[in-house]
């Protein structure tokens, strides 16, 4: 069985777009991390939205799967409460994660991500579509991370690994608890709910994104506008603004952190799934003069050798079908034209 890191081998992209700036030795913005005024924005598909707050869903609520619903078909993003999450696990992932990014950049490019991977320490792999770096560096996880973690602490590794597995665990369920409610609004097959789920060869990443300080926020940009690509993302963004999200007519919007909550977005597996029935958002990250932001993003999707198409309940399917893995390939190398190929 093919797996979501072997599914990028196939999309190497150089060292140039690999290596992260060393942020603690510089003081000002280079020149090659400086944006300009107006970056460019994917714009997938317009979204009639009146209200410009991003659903805040209690998931402990009689009605959160209609809420869901509408939010998907609205937004293609939400934030939820009273999700089960443990808050102490929350915390000692923001803890261990800050223990990361502490360490030198010699320490960190000791598990740097290698040109034709997919997991280690380093930049976003969307940097090679834009001609500015991001005020960002990363590390990104798929099942174990233990090989990584002997190589950073030789002797202090468990507590790092324990914590992000058992993560790892608790996104696993609440995906999918929250799979479980979008997908009833689309009333689909059973076999399509199997694929959407897929419990035992599901794939999954999760992202450690670190946004440092910047000295002059105004010219740099931690993540430059995107959409991802697999089913469903849960993003804890740890207490600190910085994720925006684009709403044609309303232009960015801030996604305010409300405490103890996660911010849900689809992806776009799951808008070619849904027929660009729920719409996939455009999103960036911002940077602070005065903090360190660290951001937590899990990713899942299904089997990279499984085929997705728009569910059979639509008559007209708006999408071609292909593998996911080929989908993969597509968006690694034309990045925000790959939906617009596969369009029927």
């Amino acid at each position: 069985m093919t797996t979501l890191s072997e599914a990028y081998r196939n999309d190497p992209i150089t060292d140039h777009h690999i290596i992260p700036l060393d942020f603690e030795n510089i003081d000002g913005v280079p020149e090659s991390h400086s944006w300009p005024h107006e970056e460019p924005v994917i714009k997938i598909q317009t979204c009639n939205i009146k209200d410009s707050s991003i659903p805040i869903i209690d998931l402990a609520s009689s009605n959160a799967t209609n809420l869901i619903g509408q939010a998907c078909e609205t937004w293609g993003m939400f934030q939820v409460t009273n999700h089960g999450v443990p808050a102490e696990l929350v915390k000692k992932v923001e803890y261990e994660s800050r223990r990361l990014f502490a360490l030198s950049a010699y320490e960190k490019r000791m598990v740097l991500r290698s040109s034709d991977g997919a997991t280690g320490y380093g930049s976003a792999r969307i940097s090679p579509f834009f001609d500015k770096c991001m005020w960002h560096e990363g590390f990104t996880i798929m099942g174990s991370c233990i090989d990584d973690a002997k190589t950073l602490w030789p002797h202090d590794y468990q507590k790092f690994c324990d914590t992000m597995d058992a993560y790892q665990n608790q996104m696993k369920l609440l995906t999918h608890n929250l799979l479980l409610m979008i997908l009833e609004t689309l009333d689909i097959t059973q076999e399509e709910l199997n694929w959407a789920l897929s419990s035992h060869d599901s794939q999954a990443a999760l992202q450690l994104n670190s946004y440092p300080s910047c000295p002059n926020p105004s010219l740099a940009l931690g993540l430059a506008p995107h959409t991802d690509s697999l089913l469903l993302t849960i993003l804890n963004q740890n207490g600190i603004s910085g994720l925006e999200t684009f709403v044609e007519g309303l232009g960015w919007r801030q996604v305010k952190p409300i405490e103890g909550a996660f911010v849900v977005n689809i992806g776009d597996l799951l808008h070619i799934f849904s027929n660009a029935r729920f719409p996939v958002v455009s999103h960036r990250a911002m940077v602070s003069q005065s903090k360190h932001r660290i951001s937590v993003a899990y990713f899942h999707g299904p089997p990279v050798e499984s085929r997705v198409a728009p569910s059979s309940k639509f008559q007209k399917p708006c999408f071609k079908s292909l593998r996911v893995k080929e989908y993969l390939s597509l968006k690694a190398k034309h990045f925000f034209k790959a939906l617009s190929l596969i369009r029927t």
